[in-house]
């Protein structure tokens, strides 16, 4: 064996491209004691639920980084945190809708075409303004969780309902209120 010959087989093959090998949007057979509807309907429902948590994700974090004012430092950890668990909560559903032997929906173009999320300005908005904006993205998420919920049970997708339920819904309504609670209007109190 020359020195050429060794070499080359270390070589990365680069610049490959490959056939898709499962469309979005299909689903193949796991034996999971789940019909294909039922599969079918829980991975639409999780990659839309999917596509808005990537961007409440991107939301928190964009927040974070630019949020102003009295309330900086206190928002600037919340918001941070509360990115993070929404991050894990991307991971999950993912990983929900694999298991299902659906596609999750990855690519940010993706998610930007599925998602029901309003677009926020470029800009930075007045405090009160993101939080709202962070409520609205969780009302959203809450109310599509909440009817996927419903019919995934009726459906016999105990993983999935609970998923959406334990996980997606106490998370996001544990979020909202401490959002919520920062729109508080308290008068001073003046002796």
């Amino acid at each position: 064996m020359t020195t050429s010959s060794k070499s080359a087989g270390s070589q990365p093959w680069l610049h490959q491209k490959g056939a898709v090998i499962q469309e979005f949007g299909t689903v193949k057979q796991f034996p999971l004691a789940l019909s294909y509807e039922a599969r079918m309907y829980s991975c639409q429902r999780l990659n839309q639920v999917l596509a808005d948590t990537q961007i409440l994700y991107g939301l928190y974090k964009k927040h974070h980084w630019i949020m102003r004012g009295a309330t900086f430092y206190q928002l600037h950890l919340l918001l941070d945190k509360h990115a993070e668990e929404q991050l894990e909560l991307v991971d999950t559903l993912a990983e929900r809708v694999q298991t299902l032997g659906g596609v999750a929906v990855g690519d940010s173009r993706h998610v930007a075409e599925i998602t029901s999320v309003p677009r926020p300005p470029d800009g930075v908005e007045e405090v009160p303004a993101m939080l709202s904006r962070l409520l609205e993205a969780h009302e959203i998420i809450l109310t599509k969780a909440h009817d996927a919920a419903a019919r995934t049970a009726e459906l016999g997708d105990d993983g999935t309902n609970d998923l959406l339920v334990s996980q997606i819904i106490r998370t996001g309504e544990l979020q909202a209120w401490f959002l919520a609670e920062h729109l508080v209007d308290t008068p001073l109190v003046r002796s």
